[in-house]
């Protein structure tokens, strides 16, 4: 059962990771880090290209890992914030990465006809004049 949510820790592994790995050496890889697989955290780890997740999750009697991988694109490159171990991530930023979006990006401001129309018409004017 996905029991994921806003109240979970999430820590990614700075490193990409062979994601032919099972749940033994993503074990490994987090005890490596002095980090406790069992302790309840969910620990995600990605591929080189970024187009493959793992998440390894303790749930009430054994692990849980699940495993996604990207149909289009790949996981945003900003989810790699420091060059080794581990650092926490928020759900909704998580959820964001996933979905290929970059939480840090501003909104972009919307199309205006009238300057785009002023536009066309200085270079109308300019062509015409040469």
């Amino acid at each position: 059962m996905f029991v994921l949510n806003e109240t979970n820790v999430f820590r990614v592994c700075c490193t990409p990771v062979d994601m032919r790995q099972g749940l033994l050496r993503l074990s490994q890889v987090v005890r490596s880090h002095a980090f406790n697989p069992s302790d309840g955290v969910v620990y995600v780890f990605y591929n080189r290209s970024r187009n493959r997740i793992k998440l390894l999750h303790w749930e009430r009697c054994g692990f849980v890992v699940y495993h996604k991988q990207m149909a289009q694109g790949c996981l945003s490159s900003k989810i790699i914030r420091a060059s080794t171990g581990f650092y926490d991530l928020r759900w909704d930023e998580l959820v964001l990465y996933i979905e290929g979006i970059n939480p840090n990006c501003y909104r972009r401001k919307r199309y205006n006809k009238s300057e785009s129309r002023y536009r066309y018409l200085c270079t109308a004017m300019w062509l015409n004049s040469g």
